[in-house]
C-alpha cells in the first residue's frame, strides 16, 4: 500500500475545527499560515505530529476549498515524482481531474473519487524539501506515490 503523507480537512472555521481535533484528539498545530492561489486567499495549517499530518484549510466560495455546504474531509495527500505523468494515470484509471494547480504555478493536482466522496491530492515531490522546513522542520523524507508497484519498500 502506498504511504499517504496527510489527510485535509475543508472547513468553515479553522480555529474551531484545530480546537475540537486538539480537544478530542490530542493533535497540536504548527502556526496558521495565510496563502493565495490565483484569485483565491486561505488559511492553512498542519499538525506538527506526523506523517500522516492532519492538514486543515479554510477558503473563500468558489475556491478549491468551498466549505460552503460544510466542513469535510476533502482529501489524501501522496508527494509524486512526476506529477504531469501520475495525474494522467490517475485520470486514465478513474480519479479524473477536479482542479489542477500546476497553471497557477504551484505543483498539485486534485482527482475526485466519487465512490469515497473524496479527493486524492497529488504533490510534487521537489515542494518536499520547503514542506519540510515549513510544517515539521524535524521530519524526515517521505515516500512518493508508486502507482506501477515497482518502488522499493
Amino acid at each position: 500500500m502506498n504511504s499517504f503523507y496527510h489527510l485535509c480537512f475543508v472547513v468553515q472555521d479553522l480555529q474551531r475545527a484545530t480546537e475540537d481535533l486538539t480537544r478530542t484528539l490530542g493533535v497540536s498545530w504548527s502556526p496558521v499560515r495565510g496563502g493565495k492561489l490565483g484569485p483565491w486567499d486561505y488559511s492553512i495549517v498542519f499538525s506538527l505530529e506526523g506523517p500522516p499530518f492532519f492538514e486543515v484549510i479554510q477558503g473563500p466560495p468558489g475556491s478549491p476549498w468551498d466549505a460552503t455546504d460544510g466542513s469535510r474531509f476533502d482529501h489524501i495527500g501522496y508527494w509524486s515524482e512526476d506529477v504531469m505523468a501520475d495525474k494522467q494515470r490517475l485520470a486514465v484509471g478513474g480519479a479524473p481531474i477536479e482542479f489542477d494547480a500546476c497553471p497557477y504555478g504551484r505543483p498539485f493536482t486534485y482527482h475526485r473519487l466519487d465512490s469515497i466522496g473524496a479527493r486524492v491530492e497529488l504533490v510534487d515531490i521537489a515542494a518536499q524539501e520547503g514542506f519540510l522546513a515549513t510544517w515539521a522542520p524535524q521530519g524526515d523524507a517521505m515516500p512518493v506515490l508508486d502507482l506501477d508497484g515497482s518502488a522499493e519498500p
